[in-house]
């Protein structure tokens, strides 16, 4: 396996879902892989045998999920932001995140069934919003703060009316 040149990295607490949520994301996002789950021995402080850590990458950018117990929840002052080229890959990473328990959330925000906060961000979106125009960038960010899910087309719409 060849090393990651990356010496900054998110570790992700969880209770006892580390594993899973690993393999969650992994079958999400392309490119992607479980890179090593590593558990419990004698000493704990987990059973023995239970997952302690398991690594994995998505894209390149490794993340460790920790199985660090109840005490820590996740919130959405830490969000993960995916960059879509297209309405088509909006609507995906929204259906993927928001399956199983997920929580659709406003202006393109979610939590996933473990309650990690993403945001699915259109590129475009984020054009229309930095718009030199100050008219199209406040209608752009208007008709943003109406959506839960972005929809490309409609953000388009506002920012283009006269």
């Amino acid at each position: 396996m060849a090393k990651l040149n990356q010496r900054i990295f998110p570790m992700l607490w969880y209770d006892g879902q580390a594993e899973e949520a690993a393999n969650f994301y992994c079958s999400i996002f392309e490119n992607s892989r479980v890179t090593k789950v590593s558990r419990y021995g004698d000493r704990g402080p987990g059973p023995k045998g239970s997952v302690m850590v398991a690594e994995f990458e998505i894209d390149g950018q490794k993340f460790t999920a920790l199985n660090g117990g109840p005490q820590f929840k996740f919130n959405e002052s830490v969000s993960f932001v995916i960059s879509c080229e297209s309405q088509d890959e909006v609507d995906y990473y929204w259906e993927k995140l928001t399956a199983d328990g997920g929580q659709e959330s406003m202006c393109g925000w979610l939590k996933d069934k473990y309650g990690l906060s993403w945001q699915v961000t259109p590129s475009r979106l984020l054009e229309l919003v930095q718009s030199d125009d100050l008219g199209k960038s406040q209608r752009a960010m208007q008709a943003m703060m109406q959506m839960r899910k972005i929809d490309i087309a409609k953000i388009e719409e506002a920012a283009n009316q006269k």
